[in-house]
């Protein structure tokens, strides 16, 4: 079941670079990995190398989380629980506007071309929030 995101975390997930996402391995233990993503239709798009754990780990485990912490004393933060399902049929990612819009200057900063990006990110990971819980100063 998805839940909506409140404006005040929207707020906070439109303006991070990336966020920890983290899946569970076959043995039990939580695997986090920062990522790229962009937030659209109530849902995370997140592009991975095909052959990551964390693509094993969603094949094994759909339950992942995606966390965002806004302070180096991690008195602000946002966590999403939710579903991640593989999407090989999805854009590439440079063909996507939103992520482009995001991540362009990122891509070439990281020693990558679009192509070699697209090449090497070629599976779309989306993920359905459905649980959210944060601490944010109100202001």
């Amino acid at each position: 079941m998805s839940v909506s995101i409140d404006a005040k975390y929207a707020a906070v997930i439109a303006e991070a670079e990336y966020m920890w996402f983290t899946t569970v391995r076959a043995d039990g233990q939580p695997q986090p990995t920062p990522v790229w993503f962009v937030f659209e239709d109530g849902k995370f798009l997140i592009y991975s190398q095909p052959q990551a754990q964390k693509i094993r780990n969603i094949r094994a485990n759909p339950k992942v989380a995606l966390n965002i912490v806004l302070r180096d004393d991690a008195e602000e933060f946002l966590v999403i629980m939710g579903d991640a399902v593989l999407d090989p049929g999805a854009l590439p990612a440079t063909k996507q506007a939103a992520y482009m819009n995001k991540y362009a200057e990122s891509i070439p900063a990281i020693d990558m071309t679009p192509e070699s990006f697209d090449a090497m990110f070629s599976l779309a990971i989306r993920v359905t929030p459905t649980r959210v819980r944060g601490q944010l100063e109100e202001g």
